[in-house]
């Protein structure tokens, strides 16, 4: 049975999460590859609302284990405050149940103050961060002078490190930005308690998932965030700071190409981003306020408002592209309902000529004018429908259209936030290898 890649194919928000727990019923582990607490994702079950940012979506289904790549960068004190609050709700996260990887690198305090200062400094040319020291810890990581979650249960090296690393902090922190410096002794033992509390579930992951794979066990790779926030093949420099792609699976776990069966993109109806950037297809009157508030387009992890705008099937094209997808899942059908009319970009135009595909000069690419396909929309309520060919004509219609733009199969359609409002267009999960 195969690894399963779940990805998003936007700047994220797709609802990646509601999707792994859909399926999770037929995997037998679960495994966060990259990204950091600045992502969240969304879950409804049975009524109830649940935001996860380093846990899988996955521990919510007792029979599955779930892992955190090395890839993932790890606030440990968010991570404990997830297993305390899933706890309290008589969901167990145990450490035969979660595994993190040792060789995680940790956010640590300095990180997060210098992610402020830094867009505090830039002012209106802010990239638009959470806040939550991601791309510093990544920074640390690539410069080989990150601290890792095994390095939190060996006192006398966290201790080097961290004095190591804070000389360095403190002084950009006080006399670059001006701001407060980060205390060594209160970060030491805040961490070294961290480590203490989060031994039981540090392990070898790449060891676990290679094991699950070779006893024929069904695992899937759930990304955060989304394509074009990729480091590399995104929008940079409005990006995230990990590589998003189905290929990172291999780096951001510890495992070989050869092993990914299956990749599957999750494409949201329309299209959102959060925080700066350009967006050819964003709407900025009434119909993308009237989007936003449909499809409750806020962010899961800053609660900040989303930008909305129609499908973008020139990037699209690009994700399916870099990322290999054999099949999409579409989701928030449901929010176009009433729309007199739906709106595709299949094309742009800038400076007189007409592209096909995305430049990649993001000066350029900023000053794209989308080509729409317009489609008729459907006032009929989809959130009850649970068969393909009971959805309205014109619905199928925008479905079988996507298929042919993109040149990949939708596999699923979400029509709702809850397990239950999904519909299976075809078979696929059950074909694979």
């Amino acid at each position: 049975m195969p690894a399963l890649v779940i990805v998003g194919t936007q700047w994220g928000d797709e609802g990646k999460g509601k999707i792994v727990d859909v399926i999770a019923d037929r995997v037998d582990a679960v495994v966060r590859f990259q990204g950091g607490n600045n992502a969240g994702h969304t879950l409804v079950v049975n009524g109830k609302k649940r935001i996860f940012h380093l846990i899988p979506s996955g521990i919510l289904h007792s029979h599955i284990l779930c892992m955190i790549g090395n890839g993932v960068v790890v606030d440990p004190g968010v991570l404990l405050e997830e297993i305390e609050r899933l706890e309290g709700e008589g969901i167990p996260v145990t450490p035969d149940r979660l595994k993190i990887s040792a060789h995680a690198h940790v956010i640590m305090p300095y990180h997060k103050a210098l992610d402020n200062a830094r867009e505090m400094r830039k002012g209106k040319s802010r990239i638009g961060t959470t806040g939550r020291g991601i791309g510093p810890c990544y920074e640390d990581k690539a410069a080989r002078a990150g601290i890792r979650i095994h390095d939190l249960i060996n006192e006398k090296v966290f201790l080097e490190k961290l004095k190591n690393n804070l000389e360095e902090k403190n002084f950009l922190l006080r006399n670059f930005y001006g701001v407060e410096p980060v205390s060594e002794e209160d970060t030491a033992s805040r961490y070294l308690e961290y480590g203490s509390r989060l031994k039981p579930y540090i392990d070898d992951v790449s060891l676990y998932v290679n094991r699950y794979l070779a006893q024929g066990k069904n695992v899937l790779f759930e990304g955060a965030q989304g394509t074009f926030l990729d480091v590399d093949h995104g929008t940079y420099p409005f990006v995230t700071s990990s590589n998003t792609l189905a290929g990172n699976v291999c780096c951001g776990v510890g495992l070989g190409p050869s092993s990914l069966d299956y990749i599957v993109g999750v494409v949201k109806a329309y299209t959102t981003r959060v925080g700066s950037g350009p967006f050819p297809t964003e709407l900025s009157g009434d119909l993308g306020d009237q989007i936003r508030e449909r499809g409750g387009e806020y962010g899961s992890t800053t609660g900040r408002p989303r930008r909305c705008g129609w499908l973008d099937l020139v990037m699209l094209r690009k994700a399916a592209r870099l990322n290999g997808f054999q099949a999409v899942v579409l989701t928030k059908l449901d929010v176009l309902t009433g729309l007199p009319e739906v709106k595709i970009a299949t094309k742009y135009r800038v400076d007189g000529e007409i592209l096909d595909e995305a430049p990649c000069d993001l000066e350029t690419f900023s000053r794209c004018e989308p080509l729409y396909e317009v489609l008729p929309g459907w006032n009929e309520d989809i959130s009850r429908v649970s068969s393909y060919q009971d959805l309205p004509g014109n619905t199928r219609r925008y479905v079988e259209r996507l298929e042919e733009l993109i040149g990949v199969p939708v596999w699923m359609i979400s029509v709702g936030s809850s397990r239950h409002e999904t519909i299976v267009k075809r078979p696929f999960f059950e074909q694979a290898p």
